[in-house]
């Protein structure tokens, strides 16, 4: 799968910055997509020991959320920990994974944020634009924004604030369990980006994506730490 969009990876915390403004600007926050048979996940995990990474892209089926495909990349950082500049850290690993799928996703779900960030482009975002697909962000945390907490139920929600504009939802899925953070990342819209997560976690507080994508980058990250 190859991106559709190219851009320099080498570039200047400004020059980031720049690039996140301009592509802002080209993200599409309403359902733009038809049938999705395939939803990928995406994840990066760090050597405490060294400059290396862990990058992995696992497809489950949307119906049974069964694992159909998993690819694992080992890389090097390329750029500075800058919050708010993830995606340029961890995306060119991504994107090698992506290249060696057999199999194409119609969604991917992203472990961190959409537009939910300080320049509405978060790794989500510029996934998704990148390859053109459906994708939504979906973080642990809140990156910023105010919002006060969703009712106890699962499927239960409040909106996540920033400026005066709803970038998220606090999204309960798992009766008293800790909420998500969902945004869209580009051609879903929040409500849909929220069905979603709760359909691809039935059982835990995250979505299968992103605990299928967890647990293959840490143990493939534990065998390089015994080598």
């Amino acid at each position: 799968m190859q991106p559709v969009l190219n851009h320099s990876w080498n570039l200047t915390e400004t020059e980031a910055i720049e690039l996140q403004q301009e592509l802002a600007r080209q993200v599409v926050k309403e359902d733009c997509y038809s049938s999705i048979q395939y939803v990928a996940g995406v994840d990066v995990a760090y050597s405490e020991h060294s400059d290396k990474l862990i990058a992995a892209v696992v497809i489950l089926e949307s119906d049974t959320l069964n694992l159909v495909e998993s690819i694992v990349v080992e890389d090097h950082v390329q750029f500075p920990y800058i919050p708010g500049l993830f995606s340029f850290r961890e995306l060119p690993p991504i994107v090698k994974a992506f290249d060696q799928l057999k199999n194409t996703p119609q969604l991917v779900v992203c472990d961190g944020q959409g537009i939910a960030h300080p320049r509405r482009f978060g790794l989500a975002s510029h996934l998704g634009l990148l390859f053109d697909v459906p994708a939504i962000g979906c973080g642990k945390t809140r990156l910023l924004g105010e919002y006060e907490e969703p009712g106890s139920t699962r499927g239960a929600s409040s909106p996540l604030v920033d400026r005066n504009e709803v970038i998220g939802n606090v999204l309960r899925t798992q009766d008293a369990i800790k909420p998500i953070f969902v945004s869209i990342g580009h051609r879903i819209s929040l409500n849909s980006a929220c069905d979603w997560i709760l359909r691809l976690a039935p059982s835990y507080r995250l979505p299968e994506t992103t605990r299928h994508a967890d647990q293959l980058v840490n143990r493939v990250l534990s065998g390089l730490k015994g080598e």
